[in-house]
This record gives structure tokens, sequence and C-alpha cells, in this order.
């Protein structure tokens, strides 16, 4: 089992002493959190809190992940970063794989891709993108993305989006794996039909593991029960040795922790604190679950 520390909602200027710490001390790898902005007014709940509200403020510091990739990729030399998960939705594909492949050029092969298609309407609508269709258009998009990371000169003409012969060099020296989120049966369908792998939003354990069990039928479904998975996950009630051993056991191949919060830290705490935490997490988890 893996473990990826979670670095949602901290200061930006933690992120590195994070990162490193995190690397030292055998975590495989930092997720990195998605938002564009916070607009004031909002059209649509959000999907993973039980009322529907964000559980985060106005003031709440965000920084671009594949730009954060990039820069934690440059203090570090072995941990691997994926985002957890970037929003397709407003995002054009082919912009997109421009930096997704300069991201993983620039890290060595340290970045996975995890997309979701986004909750917001706003936020799609507001950088130019419909948010009507967006489960076709999500699952055209990795298509696209999956085509121009290979390498080589290609083209493509979908439904949704359009473009003649181009390459852009260099090329990923390895498959970017691609990770996709989302709860609801059109998301773990796709998940198990195009991803590398499932990434979860917030989880109790018997809901997680029923998902996990879904996701296993799902990929015998689309002949893809023989091909490598993550299960990337966020579970709220199953903590310490036998919680994290249990999470193991119903297939989590990587948990998404925040190590600091199980000692009483906030998100927002000091960062002497939080390296700490992430020290006494690898003391008393990481080193004794293989």
């Amino acid at each position: 089992m893996k473990f990826s520390l979670g670095i949602a909602l901290s200061p930006l200027d933690q992120l590195i002493d994070l990162a490193q710490a995190a690397e030292e001390c055998g975590f495989s790898a930092i997720a990195l959190p998605d938002s564009l902005f916070y607009s004031e007014e909002i059209s649509a709940q959000y999907p993973y809190t039980p009322d529907g509200r964000r559980f985060w403020t106005v003031d709440t510091p965000w920084a671009d992940p594949l730009v954060t990739a990039a820069a934690l990729g440059s203090a570090t030399t072995r941990i691997r970063f994926y985002t957890q998960v970037l929003k397709l939705g407003p995002r054009n594909p082919v912009l997109l794989a421009r930096q997704v492949g300069s991201v993983a050029n620039l890290t060595g092969n340290r970045f996975g891709l995890g997309v979701g298609l986004g909750w917001s309407p706003e936020e799609s609508l507001w950088c130019g993108s419909p948010f009507t269709a967006r489960g076709a258009r999500g699952d055209e998009a990795i298509e696209v993305l999956r085509l121009i990371l290979a390498g080589g000169m290609v083209e493509h003409h979908g439904a949704h989006f359009e473009f003649g012969r181009l390459q852009m060099s260099p090329a990923p020296t390895e498959q970017v794996p691609i990770y996709v989120g989302g709860h609801s049966s059109a998301a773990l369908r796709r998940a198990a039909r195009l991803g590398d792998g499932w990434s979860s939003a917030m989880m109790r354990f018997d809901d997680l593991r029923a998902t996990i069990d879904q996701l296993t039928r799902l990929r015998v479904e689309y002949g893809r029960a023989d091909q490598p998975f993550e299960i990337q996950a966020v579970c709220i009630d199953r903590f310490g040795l036998d919680g994290f051993r249990e999470q193991a056991e119903a297939g989590v191949t990587d948990a998404i922790v925040v190590p600091w919060r199980f000692y009483g830290v906030g998100f927002d705490g000091g960062l002497a604190a939080k390296l700490a935490g992430i020290r006494r997490f690898a003391d008393e988890v990481i080193s004794r679950i293989p």
C-alpha cells in the first residue's frame, strides 16, 4: 500500500517543505488539488459534502496544480505528483496536453494526471467552455490527451474537439497515467473504461469498499481486469494501522492522507507542526504497512 500526502488548503509557502519532508519520510506521491476560482454565487451544489456547501472560503489558498507539480518537482528527486483531480470541463485538451507533457518531462516522468469533469457550471462557462454534454466532452478530452502525449504527428476530428496534423515535442518518455475521479455511475464507468485508476473524494469505508467492488465488476465488463489499476482513496472513518490495513484489504492501493490532521493540527497550522505530523505518521504507519 502506498501513501500520498494531501496538501489541499495549506498555505502556498509551506508546499516545498511539505513535499521534501514527504519524500524523506517514504510517501509515494503528493496529491495536488484543483480550483480555478471562488465564484460568489454558484448554480450547482458541491457534490461531496452532505449539505452541498463548499468546505473552503473565498480566502482559501490554491495554486494551479500543474505549476505546483513543476515547482515541487524541481525541489525533490523521487516523489511523484498527481492531480486529485484536475477539472477537464473548463480546459482545452490540446493546451492541456502541452502543459502535461511539459510537467512530465521536467519532473522525469514523476507526474500522473487525475481528472474529473468539474462540478461548477461557472468554472466551465466563465473559461469559455460549455457545461452541457460534459461527460461526452470529458471522454473525448481523455482520448485527445492520450493521442497527443503518445508523441508523433497526430490529428483528431471528433464531436467536440477538432484539429489537423500536429506534433508536440518532446513527448514524455513514459506514458502519463490518467486517473479518473467521481462517484457517480457514469464516472465509475469512465474510470473502468478509460482510466489507469480511480480517485475518490471523501468517502466512508463501507461506501468506498462497495465502490471498489463495483469498479472491479466494471473492469471485467470492459475486458480490462488484467491491466494495472490504481485505487486512490480519501477514507474518512478508517485510520491507524488497523484502519489502513482494512483499506488495503478492500483494494485501496494508495491512501491519500493529511497526516497532521490526525494529531490535532489544522489545515492552516504552522509548518513545524505539519512537518512533525508527517514524520510521526511515517513512523507510526508507513514504516509498518508493507
